[in-house]
């Protein structure tokens, strides 16, 4: 896959096959559209092209709605990169860029920088100045400038819509694994790896703190959860808190893995950390050796899920 940094540094040999959208999760709904990109990009000797937009336009048009994504641009385009495309085109929303007019949008962007000979899109899929043109002016469209246009139906757009919706709400209730499924692979965190306050060390189990740059990153509910990640090549499992620390005077929210049977030096690195599931609520102990005996209780619920499911 080439990764191409707005639609005006796009370049390909062939004419393309496209296909539009935000494609947050790059979830079985998005999935399916993709490989009917593939499919008819490989059918018709063309390039198959995901047109994608960062920031999110919501972000630009409505910075008060606080969206929350479930993937960061980076896991996008590596989730999307593993879909098989040939060329992926993520074009920068700005205020400027919403201004251009359908015609502008058509002509400028998906004909002459993108070579679009055909265009795969969704029966409801609005463009250009304040969403006004529809599939049928790209019908039209497509036959002044001289590509076909593909329409997704109405209930392959609706499974689209709704799994990213359903998706977001069940990480926001907790329920990674309802989400994994929609998502068929484990919900991911990437950060970095920086110094806490210790008090896990203390408690006897030492937290890798994760701080995740992304501010529009969706963060699922507070609460413990079984995670694994790779370190170093090594496929590790733990369990991790999302929350304030209340039973030791915590306020603000953190993300704090325990990593079993691994001795290392952590900071500093990057990782991606995959939940599987969710263990329990976080909670106010009433004392500090309550928390303990619950920490005790979380690892061996952990460490028997991993071995039922993982072993």
């Amino acid at each position: 896959m080439k990764e191409h940094k707005g639609a005006n540094s796009f370049i390909s040999e062939r004419q393309t096959v496209v296909t539009i959208g935000t494609f947050d999760g790059v979830h079985a709904g998005h999935r399916k559209i993709i490989e009917r990109l593939v499919n008819s990009a490989n059918a018709n000797n063309l390039d198959s092209v995901v047109l994608t937009f960062f920031p999110h336009p919501r972000m630009v048009l409505q910075k008060e709605s606080g969206i929350q994504l479930i993937n960061t641009i980076e896991e996008r385009k590596k989730l999307l990169e593993e879909t098989g495309i040939d060329h992926l085109v993520v074009h920068p929303f700005t205020h400027q860029f919403s201004r251009l007019t359908a015609l502008e949008f058509v002509r400028d962007i998906l004909v002459n920088k993108l070579r679009a000979k055909k265009i795969i899109i969704g029966y409801d899929h609005r463009f250009g100045r304040n969403r006004t043109a529809d599939i049928n002016d790209l019908k039209q469209f497509g036959k002044e400038f001289g590509f076909d246009v593909e329409e997704i139906s109405q209930q392959d757009v609706e499974q689209v819509a709704v799994s990213s919706t359903k998706i977001r709400n069940a990480l926001l209730e907790g329920r990674v694994e309802r989400a994994n499924i929609y998502l068929e692979k484990p919900f991911m965190l990437n950060g970095t790896i920086v110094k806490g306050r210790g008090i896990g060390k203390d408690l006897g189990f030492p937290t890798a703190n994760l701080e995740i740059e992304e501010d529009y990153k969706l963060i699922p509910k507070n609460g413990v959860y079984v995670v694994s990640t790779s370190i170093d090549g090594e496929k590790v499992y733990g369990m991790m808190n999302i929350g304030t620390n209340p039973t030791v005077g915590g306020k603000e929210k953190t993300i704090e893995a325990n990593f079993f049977e691994i001795d290392k030096d952590l900071y500093g690195k990057k990782l991606e950390i995959q939940m599987l599931v969710r263990i329990r609520d976080e909670k106010k102990f009433d004392s500090v050796d309550d928390l303990k005996i619950a920490m005790k209780q979380d690892r061996a619920f952990s460490q028997q899920y991993i071995k039922d499911n993982y072993a």
